[in-house]
């Protein structure tokens, strides 16, 4: 049975002080709501992870790096590897996000080294794809989700495929003023589980948990997440609240 995941990027927001107060507070929220049959990822900037990581239960909370470097060690002022990652106690990477594919010009050769070695150092990726406003305005977004997928993920073995967490980013729908529906999130959802099927065969497709990465609220996660496809959220803005986020993880 595939796992219920909410997961928050934080993104390039709380200094380190205010993020200790806000896993504490997730932490404190998580245990007294009971919430044992979702798994919750903290994705929090890297000056945090280490201090992240001793201040939640780990036991029920996971903590996640927004990114890792393409290269596993060497002269690269600034970056930070797999290893590094592991190293702090975290146990997942975002890789692939639309903001590092928009603002850093990441391609598929960069995230297909950053995803290996992400599974070479344990990590679980929790790889993103997802399409622009104009492409889901000309009707293509399955073939350009199915191709990002094609050229990165679907590269990989079936044995470390299932190491993996897709997050569906409809990129149209955050900050542009447009909503994505539920049915919307499903049909799009579906697809992707019908084309890991035909890429890796169904008892895998079934296994592989995909989340939604549009604007997930506490108003609208129990809709979306009653989806028989959709697994859970990556939440962005919503997870920098402790009580917005554990609305969220309530909506299963």
């Amino acid at each position: 049975m595939r796992q219920k995941i909410v997961a928050g990027n934080w993104k390039c927001n709380t200094n380190l002080q205010e993020g200790v107060e806000l896993a504490k507070a997730v932490d404190t929220l998580v245990a007294n709501e009971g919430a044992d049959d979702v798994v919750v990822v903290l994705g929090t900037p890297f000056t945090h992870i280490t201090k992240v990581v001793e201040t939640v239960n780990t036991d029920r909370i996971g903590v996640a790096a927004q990114n890792c470097a393409a290269e596993a060690k060497g002269a690269y002022t600034g970056e930070v590897s797999a290893e590094m990652v592991k190293s702090t106690g975290a146990e997942y990477v975002i890789l692939g996000h639309s903001e590092r594919r928009e603002y850093y010009g990441e391609t598929s050769e960069t995230l297909n080294k950053k995803v290996a070695l992400a599974l070479e150092n344990g990590l679980t990726p929790i790889y993103c794809c997802g399409e622009a406003l104009e492409i889901r305005e000309a009707g293509t977004q399955n073939e350009f989700v199915k191709k990002q997928l094609d050229e990165t993920v679907f590269q990989l073995s079936a044995n470390d495929f299932k190491k993996i967490v897709i997050a569906y980013e409809p990129i149209w729908a955050i900050g542009t003023g447009v909503t994505a529906s539920s049915e919307q999130a499903q049909e799009i959802h579906a697809f992707i589980r019908s084309a890991i099927a035909e890429k890796f065969g169904n008892e895998i497709a079934e296994e592989t948990s995909i989340l939604y990465g549009g604007s997930c609220k506490p108003t609208n996660a129990k809709e979306l997440f009653a989806n028989k496809d959709v697994d859970g959220g990556l939440i962005g803005g919503a997870a920098l609240k402790a009580e917005d986020f554990i609305g969220i993880i309530n909506g299963f």
